[in-house]
């Protein structure tokens, strides 16, 4: 059964006790949003940072909805300038690749933030259902940083999280996963910033059709597209079907497949870490 606020909102005031001010490493995303808004509760909004990493990963798109949610919640955003491209371990692709990533942002939210915001601990939004998956390596950065994570400690899956959104009015409650932009390139294909504006190139333009949870995988010359299943026959059908390929091929793709599982979370990261026990 799905948690609700009055028994959630304590148990965050019992996580955060003793936090003077908290900064929320923040990506516009529900869980990161959510933990926002329980923190504003416990601590109120003076006491509340939300730090949003910015890098050639992160969508436009995805950057003005993050401002537009924190502002809702009243919570000023912080933007940070983070730098994993410029690390060959993180554009090498491996199945480590988040660590390297979360790794560069805990330290990019290092003593000039923390003392620039008057910050006495971070905290991330993984949730108790992340903890359980084998492609979340972020989780030993978070560790090794000493990053916090109330709503996983608290138990909150996702449902959870989804749920108390919702009760809370979040504008974002029912906003589809959008993994960083680095997620759509095959593992051990390397990361780079041509790539990545393609992607984001051909999904920003899938959303102005009309198909708001979509990835655009990268391969190579190809573009695989996954929609949702309710948006297979809309997508490979006249007038949106010349319309999703010319997107495409703007883009610098030669060729648009429309991949007809439908949207795969993990469908890069699950195969590899299942074989290699990452």
């Amino acid at each position: 059964m799905n948690r609700d606020l009055a028994s959630v909102t304590p148990q965050v005031e019992r996580a955060l006790d003793g936090v003077q001010r908290l900064g929320v490493a923040y990506s516009g995303g529900v869980d990161s949003s959510l933990l926002l808004a329980l923190a504003v509760r416990a601590l109120g909004p003076d006491r509340v940072v939300a730090v949003l990493g910015v890098s050639p990963s992160l969508a436009a798109d995805e950057r003005a909805g993050a401002h537009d949610v924190a502002a809702a919640i009243g919570v000023p955003v912080v933007e940070i300038a983070t730098h994993e491209g410029d690390n060959p371990a993180y554009r090498a692709n491996g199945p480590d690749r988040c660590y390297h990533c979360k790794d560069e942002l805990f330290t990019r939210i290092g003593s000039d933030v923390i003392a620039a915001h008057r910050l006495t601990a971070v905290a991330y939004g993984e949730n108790a259902d992340d903890t359980r998956r084998p492609d979340r390596p972020g989780s030993r950065a978070a560790t090794e940083h000493g990053v916090l994570r109330p709503l996983a400690d608290l138990g909150l899956t996702k449902a959870d999280v989804r749920s108390l959104a919702h009760e809370l009015g979040l504008p974002n409650a029912d906003k589809p996963a959008a993994p960083c932009l680095a997620s759509r390139i095959p593992h051990f294909t390397p990361v780079d910033p041509a790539r990545l504006a393609q992607v984001e190139a051909v999904e920003h333009a899938l959303r102005q059709l009309g198909f708001a949870d979509c990835r655009v995988r990268h391969h190579g010359e190809v573009a695989r597209i996954e929609v949702t299943a309710d948006d297979l026959i809309r997508a490979a059908a006249s007038p949106l079907r010349e319309q999703v390929v010319a997107a495409g091929r703007a883009a610098g793709f030669d060729f648009v497949s429309l991949d007809l599982g439908g949207i795969q979370s993990g469908a890069f990261s699950l195969p590899l870490v299942a074989v290699t026990g990452g």
